[in-house]
């Protein structure tokens, strides 16, 4: 588990970073199961800009050699 103080105050970090947005996912998911060690993850971005067109980028992950790696193939190709 992730104290919820503890993950905003991560997020909040990335609030004037200057990588794509993509990419600021992909470091969350990553960092993520660097400290728990999860056996399935996903993660959706929502970041709505200053005028411009709204992005919604997503990752997951599912731990490899089990179900769960199966399970993340499949939400990756119906996500929506």
């Amino acid at each position: 588990m992730v104290e919820s103080k503890s993950l905003k105050l991560y997020l909040f970090s990335f609030r004037n970073h200057g990588g794509f947005h993509e990419d600021c996912v992909n470091v969350i998911m990553k960092d993520l199961i660097k400290l728990m060690d999860p056996k399935y993850i996903e993660v959706t971005g929502i970041f709505v800009p200053r005028g411009g067109i709204s992005i919604y980028p997503y990752a997951n992950y599912g731990r490899p050699g089990t179900k769960y790696e199966r399970l993340a193939e499949q939400r990756l190709a119906t996500h929506e």
